[in-house]
């Protein structure tokens, strides 16, 4: 293995560890909120319902909303970074 390839697969495992990141920084902390409000519900949901309903519900929120959310937070502090050293 090259230099080349190894600094290219050294980024992919940087990028992808920095993905897992953002994701666990929204899914955590909506999963707790998530079984929170199903505690406080008087029904009781098998297991295998409460799991469907919690993915049915954080996947797209994670997707389309929490990790696009992380993402504009990190542009404006990394801007703000830039704009201080200049």
């Amino acid at each position: 293995m090259n230099d080349y390839s190894k600094k290219k697969n050294g980024m992919k495992t940087k990028m992808k560890l920095i993905a897992s990141l953002k994701i666990w920084v929204v899914i955590y902390p909506s999963i707790t909120f998530a079984l929170h409000l199903l505690s406080k519900s008087s029904m009781e949901i098998p297991l295998y319902l409460k799991t469907f309903l919690l993915t049915l519900v954080l996947v797209p929120w994670m997707v389309f909303i929490g990790v696009p959310f992380v993402d504009a937070l990190i542009k404006i502090v990394l801007e703000k970074e830039k704009q201080r050293e200049s």
